[in-house]
């Protein structure tokens, strides 16, 4: 009797068993392949089977490459079959020859169980996060009681963001913090929004508003404030590489402030992001390009020229496109890309043809890596514009608008010339330092392959050395048909113009150069050298009024023109187009086939076909189908203003990437900003800086700093360390000598002498006067070479290349720099002349040093630490003229002990954390 019932508790507990493994493998739930499977392959088989390397015929990297024969002829990966698969055979035998991953640790059972239930469920393969379109996503709502099916009132949020954040927290069971204190939210949004304290009038009003509208109504303020396109400015520098110096070894000086400025403008102007993106990309081809959008594409002027004699200038051109594509993959769609110019991805959907496809992109522009930067922009001032101006007008009226666009176009940019560094087969001619073609006594050189269009006049700019110069021009060999010959004398005054007539011919030729010189004693003696040729026709509307004073403005304005110039992109001509050439194993040397411009097919395709330059390329990044544009400017804007990206990684949000912590929430805000907000970056930056997770205290619970020690589930406000900029720009707001002067040339703050080393040009440092030296930190001169000191220190960067984010250190070099650089003592000096003058009693003075440093009231405990440092000081500088003179630096009315001791505690309160930390 006992065994039987010991029977019928078997069967059933067997029954049992059998039903649940029959319902979990009946209802099993797929395995993911994003977070599951493609981790594990990556970690563990990617390096011998992926882009990379295809070891054995067989490569994970796409999903019609797993499921292909390998080099035995048959498919490692059979879906739904993992017995029959080769794969999981290997990871499973016990011969040490045939096991994978070879001569490494095996996979552990769970991982060959879940391989194996991938490969039964049909080795489905999945789009990485950030490869998938942005989709509108569902606000999450708190659950209450009896299931969830009544809602909990949520007082703590004020918007979508916070919703977001709350389902996180929830789900941690973890609690916000409570809202910071009024003036620890003053200065953090006003440090945020426009990277500087909020002016006196602005924080006054804020304190003393009890009113609901209060917060919101200072943050519409610092949103208008001309310091808030500074401040995001300063942000985009480092993803755009801006410096004033060129880079490399010479790194000599390049003038492209008009850049800068034009971002500024864009920021407080709020040109909407699709916009900006566009002008920076490609504001050359817009249609009548504005001297604005021409500007702007300075962007991918900033990379760097290599200015050194004896370099390759088709070299570093290439190197300049390269660089273009690098930055536009990481600074714009978050995605290393760069690994892609020697072989395919090897972890994310990119083949080594896609690179050189998008390289085509921008392998069609006019830069040459010349040492005067062409192409220019030539923007004309005073009479010059008034010349240029009454020029356009004669020709609106006496020519057709392409001779119009065409002679325009040139003055403004010098476009499409020939430079002629292009030169080649050289007989007593060379390249002079690899820059300019320079002809001898007798002496000859080709310029190969020149479209002609049937063009009459040839201007080309050049030096004549000697007096009398003969030069002549043939067509496709040296004994050639001669197309055009003059006679030239010395220049008085370096670099001339001069027009020769042309035999019109039409196609493309070879056209070769013969120099000779009657004057030049020596063979080797230089004769003329050359900068441009330009092949065109002539000046239109001959005989008809005003044609003599238009003309002579045309040739005023080529030679002598009074302009302003910035490097900007140009794009070849249709005759002048050139073909791209995958680099086999990225060597520029080993070009292999022609590719035309296109995109990897694993993203949106461009939504105009036909327009395959970089204006196509523009319009496909901000595409509403592009799954990385917006995602990518969410993710930095959230970085700057919580010290980390929802993903961290902001240079790559692939698969390598760090998975963003709250993926709806970052979907949820893309989506805004493309649909919602129109591309509105300031509605963007509003809704994230007025939701209660920005709001909150930075404060740390000793509960939620086990749970969640580097606030990735935002249970806190952040509390971060300020930028370089942040940090220089502050301390000039609380000394009271700021100057709020805004564009124009970088200006050089006080440096000591010896800092920079330029032995070619033997350029020097020039320390600003006049309250230059007391500008904000983006206008700071940018040496790649050697950039400021002090701001490097606290992690500011050379800008050879685009930086994604800084990634924040702490050193002792941050204290010695706020301690020891003369400039920062010379701040705290003008704080202290002040505060003197302003407040009678010390204790006063101190308190009001605290509060300006750190926009808070000093407690009493405070303020008696400050006093006796003071009082220590004192005693000191009582008995010590000459200490008292080193600190106050002067001999004038400043000169004595109370000064000296308030200007060292004054400097001191500048140095503490809580100065240059926001929280």
């Amino acid at each position: 009797m006992q065994r039987l019932q010991l029977n019928k508790i078997f069967l059933v507990f067997a029954l049992i068993t059998t039903v649940i493994l029959a319902y979990s493998f009946i209802f099993s739930p797929d395995v993911d392949y994003n977070t599951q499977v493609k981790p594990l392959l990556n970690k563990k088989c990617i390096t011998c089977h992926g882009g990379v390397k295809k070891k054995a015929g067989f490569s994970l990297l796409f999903r019609s490459e797993a499921l292909a024969a390998t080099e035995s002829g048959k498919p490692a990966i059979v879906p739904g079959d993992p017995e029959g698969s080769e794969m999981i055979r290997r990871l499973t035998c016990t011969d040490p020859e045939e096991r994978m991953p070879y001569k490494a640790h095996p996979l552990s059972t769970d991982e060959i169980d879940l391989l194996k239930k991938w490969i039964r469920q049909g080795a489905k393969w999945g789009d990485h996060w950030a490869y998938t379109p942005v989709a509108q996503q569902t606000i999450p709502k708190r659950k209450g009681w009896l299931w969830g099916l009544f809602q909990k009132e949520d007082k703590w949020a004020h918007n979508d963001v916070d919703h977001f954040i709350r389902a996180a927290l929830d789900k941690q069971d973890m609690e916000p913090s409570i809202q910071a204190d009024k003036h620890s939210l003053l200065r953090k949004v006003s440090l945020d929004l426009t990277g500087l304290p909020a002016p006196e009038k602005t924080a006054t009003a804020f304190l003393s508003d009890t009113s609901v509208k209060g917060y919101e109504q200072l943050v519409d303020q610092l949103l208008a404030d001309p310091a808030y396109g500074e401040r995001w400015t300063a942000m985009w520098m480092d993803l755009a590489r801006y410096a004033d110096t060129k880079g490399y070894e010479r790194d000599d000086r390049r003038q492209i402030w008009r850049y800068r400025d034009w971002l500024i403008n864009a920021f407080n102007n709020n040109k909407p992001y699709d916009s900006f993106l566009v002008e920076q990309i490609a504001g050359d081809l817009l249609p009548d390009a504005t001297n604005e959008q021409y500007i702007a594409t300075a962007f991918h002027r900033n990379t760097m020229t290599n200015d050194e004699g004896g370099t390759d200038n088709e070299e570093f051109r290439t190197a300049a496109v390269i660089d273009r594509v690098n930055t536009t993959w990481e600074v714009l769609m978050g995605t290393s890309f760069g690994c892609v110019q020697c072989h395919s991805h090897p972890y994310d959907p990119f083949r080594h043809k896609d690179y050189y496809r998008f390289l085509a992109f921008f392998n069609n522009s006019r830069d040459e890596d010349t040492y005067a930067e062409y192409p220019l922009l030539y923007e004309f001032q005073d009479d010059d514009l008034l010349k240029y101006n009454n020029l356009k007008q004669w020709l609106d009226q006496n020519c057709d608008p392409e001779q119009k666009n065409e002679i325009t176009k040139f003055l403004r940019t010098r476009q499409p010339t020939i430079n002629s560094l292009t030169a080649d087969s050289f007989r007593n001619s060379e390249l002079l330092d690899t820059k300019w073609l320079v002809m001898r006594k007798t002496s000859g050189a080709r310029l190969r392959n020149v479209a002609l269009q049937g063009n009459t006049r040839l201007l080309m700019r050049y030096n004549s050395m000697a007096t009398d110069s003969r030069l002549e021009i043939r067509i496709d060999s040296p004994g050639g048909k001669l197309i055009s010959q003059v006679l030239l004398g010395k220049n008085k005054n370096g670099w001339d113009i001069a027009e020769l007539e042309l035999q019109p011919i039409e196609g493309k030729h070879d056209l070769y150069l013969f120099y000779r010189s009657r004057s030049l004693v020596k063979e080797d003696d230089n004769g003329m050298m050359f900068d441009w040729f330009y092949f065109t026709n002539p000046f239109p509307g001959k005989g008809k009024p005003g044609y003599d004073t238009s003309l002579a403005h045309f040739r005023h304005l080529i030679l002598k023109g009074k302009a302003n110039t910035t490097p900007v992109m140009v794009e070849n001509p249709a005759f002048m187009e050139r073909t791209t050439r995958v680099f086999e194993r990225g060597n520029w040397l080993l070009q292999t086939e022609a590719v035309e411009p296109g995109l990897p097919a694993s993203l949106n395709p461009m939504p105009d076909e036909n327009m395959k330059n970089r204006l196509g390329l523009a319009k496909w990044l901000i595409d509403k189908k592009n799954p990385l544009t917006s995602r990518t400017i969410v993710n930095r804007i959230w970085e700057q203003l919580f010290g980390q990206g929802l993903a961290e990684t902001l240079e790559d949000m692939g698969t390598q990437g760090i998975a963003p912590t709250h993926p709806e929430l970052l979907d949820h805000l893309a989506w805004k900003l493309m649909n919602d907000y129109q591309w509105d970056l300031k509605k963007l930056i509003k809704e994230i800086v007025m939701s209660a997770t920005y709001r909150q205290s930075s404060s740390m619970k000793n509960e939620t700093s086990k749970k969640d020690p580097f606030n990735k589930y935002y249970s806190r406000g952040p509390r971060n360390r300020l930028t370089a900029e942040q940090i220089r720009d502050q301390a000039l707001a609380v000394s009271g000598v700021l100057n709020r002067k805004m564009y124009g040339p970088g200006v050089m703050p006080f440096q000591p002498a010896g800092v920079w080393s330029s032995p070619y040009n033997g350029d020097q440092w020039q320390n600003s006067q006049g309250g230059e030296q007391y500008r904000r930190a983006i206008y700071t001169y940018w040496k790649r070479t050697s950039p400021y000191p002090s701001m490097l220190n606290f992690d500011a960067v050379a800008r050879e290349v685009c930086t994604a984010r800084r990634i924040n250190t702490n050193t002792p070099l941050q204290a010695l720099t706020l301690m020891n650089d003369p400039a920062y003592l010379d701040l705290s000096r003008q704080l202290s002349f002040r505060l003197y003058k302003q407040y009678g009693q010390v204790e006063a003075q101190l308190a009001e040093a605290y509060r300006a440093a750190t926009g808070r009231p000093a407690t009493p405990e405070k303020i008696g630490i400050a006093k006796s440092l003071y009082d220590n000081a004192l005693r000191v500088y009582s008995k010590d003229p000459d200490k008292t003179c080193s600190m106050t630096g002067l001999m004038d009315e400043h000169n004595f002990p109370e000064m000296a001791a308030l200007i060292l505690t004054v400097h001191t309160i500048m140095n503490t954390d809580e100065v240059i930390t926001k929280y």
